[in-house]
């Protein structure tokens, strides 16, 4: 572990370009390049707002900021998933030329996907401003915790990268999940909504604890209980670890395999 934190500071300035080709590459024959970053989040609050406002009436405080805020840390996870399952796949050429701790390859990935949070987070500002929301002084916990979000979804993506260069088909699998996922995360409604039964084992999922969080420090002034804050400390940490144990144990084999 030591010797990958090592190699992840050595190898940063690489890291970082890897990240940023990776965004440009995203957008390179685009019309509307960066700008998909804000809109993508947009249009989707702008139907969940619609639905969830005139359709299926809510009483939740702040809908829009809390909405967009949900969808904003959800696109992190689900795109730093996505993209770290292939960049294996996806960077097979320089693997197979160049010595490169795999790790760093889908770090790079995961790391794309907070630059373009960045992006997202601009565009929530812009809506803060819009509605006249002064959010509490407990946001400043927000950045920790999307600390916690990404070295979560760099964990899940190690298992991942590794089971998608021996199995292609895990791919559509982990999109199935990711759609089943946002249903049953807390982006668009209360986990109060849930019999307390049914929430307790929702919990149990930390993307539902790190959006629920999301939501109490940034729009409620709510701090997380000490045995929140663990949980999602100590299960971000216990999945990067599986994660890590998993990558190296097949990583010797992964040239082969891609």
């Amino acid at each position: 572990m030591q010797t990958l934190l090592e190699e992840i500071w050595n190898k940063r300035s690489l890291i970082v370009l890897m990240a940023f080709n990776d965004v440009k590459a995203r957008y390179r024959n685009s019309v509307l390049g960066f700008l998909w970053s804000f809109l993508e989040p947009l249009l989707m609050l702008g139907v969940l707002y619609l639905v969830f406002t005139n359709i299926f009436k809510n009483s939740i405080e702040n809908y829009p900021i809390y909405l967009l805020l949900g969808l904003v840390m959800w696109y992190m996870f689900s795109r730093a998933t996505s993209m770290g399952q292939t960049s294996l796949l996806d960077k097979a050429g320089i693997i197979q030329k160049i010595y490169i701790r795999r790790e760093l390859i889908v770090l790079s990935a995961c790391l794309t996907s907070l630059i373009m949070m960045c992006f997202e987070f601009a565009a929530f500002a812009f809506f803060v401003i819009i509605f006249h929301f002064t959010p509490p002084i407990s946001i400043l916990l927000l950045p920790p915790l999307v600390l916690d979000l990404f070295v979560l979804s760099f964990g899940i993506s190690l298992i991942l990268s590794v089971l998608t260069v021996y199995f292609r088909d895990v791919k559509f699998v982990w999109n199935v999940v990711l759609q089943m996922g946002f249903f049953i995360t807390p982006i668009f409604y209360h986990l109060e909504v849930f019999p307390n039964s049914i929430k307790q084992i929702l919990e149990l999922n930390p993307m539902v604890s790190i959006i629920d969080t999301a939501h109490k420090i940034t729009i409620y002034g709510t701090l997380p209980t000490t045995g929140e804050s663990l949980h999602i400390i100590i299960s971000t940490i216990i999945i990067f670890l599986i994660g890590y144990v998993i990558f190296r144990s097949k990583d010797k084999k992964i040239v082969e395999k891609i």
